[in-house]
């Protein structure tokens, strides 16, 4: 870790940290926070990956939708219209849309060998904008002079990562140049995150094994034909089983490359100095039960 212990961190004249866990915890609130200190740069992956790596494949759906619809069909073939997307670090809409969902298509789904593809694409655009993170480090100070750093990582990132691999390539060029720190949530906040998706299921990523499985399992235990699966209750019938997937890949960054910190202290952070000071504390109890 670049920082070894509380004393190293508080009295660091830059200060860079990566957050990652489940969506919903604490991440993002954060990252807000240091921003808004003036002194933080903040830097979203899902939004690099929505903007810099898969803007064209997000735009291209929007203009095969339009191209269904003549008028639409007419002002673009004219280039009398302007598609594009809006996403925001607070409005990841148009990433999560164009990953979608599998299922029938009378209900929004994909084939499921199209809602791979894009699954794949992401895999890749989710690398590539984790190993960005060391220049945006330097451009952040290089050109804007900011003294402090945090990487707003996605709730996939130990996906596409092998926490037990010390010679990981993205966990090894982040742990070289950032504190990764683990925004950890209790059961309580598990139990939260279901119901939350429960209301409002959104497309996320999985590693592929993870997925086939979950696929082939879900059609055989409803007994439907792709094209008969409600894309909705697919992906709520996947989320639980992902927060268990993902949970001991969790545990496994934080014990191998960082620090944990409990959601429940990260809720009540409401500064910069508030977050340096439980930091270290986190530093401090990973030395102690070291």
């Amino acid at each position: 870790m670049i920082y070894a212990t509380a004393r190293d961190w508080l009295d660091a004249p830059a200060k860079r940290v990566l957050l990652f866990g489940m969506s919903g915890l604490g991440k993002t609130h954060v990252s807000n926070i240091l921003r808004d200190s003036g002194r933080w740069f903040h830097y979203s992956v899902d939004y690099r990956i929505g903007t810099r790596y898969m803007g064209e494949y997000i735009v291209d759906n929007f203009k095969r939708e339009a191209m269904r619809n003549p008028f639409l069909r007419e002002l673009l073939m004219s280039d009398s219209i302007f598609i594009g997307s809006n996403i925001t670090f607070d409005n990841l809409a148009p990433l999560s849309t164009y990953l979608g969902k599998p299922g029938n298509p009378e209900r929004g789904g994909l084939p499921f060998t199209e809602y791979m593809k894009r699954q794949e694409q992401h895999r890749d655009a989710e690398i590539a904008s984790l190993l960005d993170t060391g220049r945006f480090i330097d451009r952040s100070a290089d050109i804007y002079g900011y003294p402090h750093f945090v990487c707003d990582s996605g709730g996939s990132i130990c996906e596409v990562v092998e926490p037990d691999d010390p010679e990981d390539m993205v966990l090894t060029a982040l742990a070289s140049r950032a504190l990764l720190i683990w925004i950890k949530g209790s059961e309580a906040h598990t139990a939260e995150l279901v119901r939350r998706f429960d209301r409002a299921p959104k497309p996320m990523y999985y590693q592929p094994s993870f997925l086939h499985d979950a696929w082939a399992t879900y059609l055989a235990e409803t007994g439907l034909r792709e094209t008969e699966v409600d894309p909705d209750a697919f992906v709520r019938w996947t989320y639980a089983r992902a927060l268990a997937h993902r949970q001991p890949r969790y545990a496994a960054m934080a014990q191998n490359w960082g620090i944990s910190l409990d959601a429940e202290d990260v809720a009540q952070v409401r500064s910069s100095d508030d977050f340096a000071a439980l930091v270290a504390r986190g530093l401090e109890q990973k030395r102690e039960r070291a």
